[in-house]
């Protein structure tokens, strides 16, 4: 018998988005309770295309939206520097990955980030010159819950596990330099994740094969890190100070994404749909003039807890519970 040999890693790539796009879809429809979800299909001009799914005025979602890509065709003049490939000579590129953003109605519970991707750089002939996978998730709070920090990183970190010892505490130190507004003195966008970026065959002795299983990993990884901090926090209440505090540091998030994030940029900058990569900015935000929160109030302890710490092992869930918040 001849073994056939195995699909071109962009296909498997491609199956192993619309899966994770495909499970991302029913997670978040089921922790809203059953709703319609909105699909828009698209087509790139000059190649490819995606799927974008939208859940908004929900009981639980005020946005979510999750959209899959694949698109292809020539690469813009110093593209490829920028995107941090090898190749400098690169003519081509491949991209598929699933990026998801769901903003909550609730003040209580902490809007979630998530995105895998692959990317290949080609030359002008259309052989491959480079190849590397991204991805990551980040929690932005607006309420100080400590302890839904800590559960969400030691998820993450127990994933990471799974495919190597030094995986989550890499991927989670990029994410405390990643998530951060410079313009605003350095101010996290939240309480990090993990982020990666340029991971090769041999990066951390995994092949091909564990890079896709890391992939496929880390896009489901949010039915445990973040499903039971929504079933907890969802029926909480809330007031208008809660409310007003949201409103703002969805500001802030829209900061970080117009400005700095990189799949923004690059969506813009190759012709993706614009509906799709600003998908991820909120409803409604506002930006108070020059905001001053008293000490102890639940404003500035949010401040306090963006700064990076290790959240994985923290241990005073309990200490929380009973604390009185101003």
């Amino acid at each position: 018998m001849i073994a056939r040999a195995a699909p071109p890693m962009r296909a498997r790539a491609a199956e192993c988005v619309e899966r994770v796009h495909d499970a991302a879809t029913e997670l978040f429809a089921r922790m809203e309770g059953g709703c319609t979800v909105r699909e828009d299909r698209w087509e790139r001009p000059g190649g490819g295309g995606g799927v974008t799914r939208v859940i908004t005025r929900g009981a639980v979602w005020e946005k979510a939206g999750i959209n899959r890509s694949r698109v292809e065709g020539p690469l813009p003049a110093g593209a490829a520097e920028r995107l941090g490939g090898r190749a400098g000579a690169a003519a081509g590129f491949f991209a598929t990955g699933v990026s998801l953003v769901a903003h909550p109605r609730s003040p209580m519970i902490p809007t979630v980030h998530l995105n895998v991707r692959y990317f290949e750089l080609e030359d002008a002939d259309g052989a491959p010159l480079d190849a590397w996978f991204g991805g990551g998730t980040d929690l932005t709070p607006t309420y100080p819950h400590q302890d839904d920090a800590a559960h969400f990183h030691r998820v993450l970190a127990a994933c990471c596990g799974r495919h190597g010892d030094d995986l989550y505490p890499r991927f989670k130190a990029w994410c405390d330099r990643y998530f951060v507004n410079e313009h605003r003195g350095g101010e996290r966008r939240g309480v990090g994740g993990i982020f990666y970026d340029h991971l090769r065959p041999g990066d951390g002795g995994m092949d091909g094969d564990a890079l896709l299983s890391f992939m496929a990993g880390v896009g489901t990884v949010l039915e445990d890190a973040y499903a039971p901090i929504v079933a907890r926090r969802r029926d909480e209440p809330w007031g208008r100070r809660e409310r007003r505090l949201q409103l703002a540091r969805r500001g802030r998030y829209a900061e970080f994404n117009l400005l700095h994030d990189r799949g923004t940029i690059f969506g813009l900058r190759t012709g993706a749909r614009v509906e799709s990569v600003l998908m991820s900015l909120p409803p409604l935000a506002r930006w108070d003039y020059a905001p001053e929160y008293a000490a102890g109030s639940i404003e500035a302890r949010l401040v306090e807890m963006l700064e990076p710490r290790d959240w994985a092992a923290w241990s005073g869930a309990a200490e929380e519970r009973g604390a009185a918040i101003a």
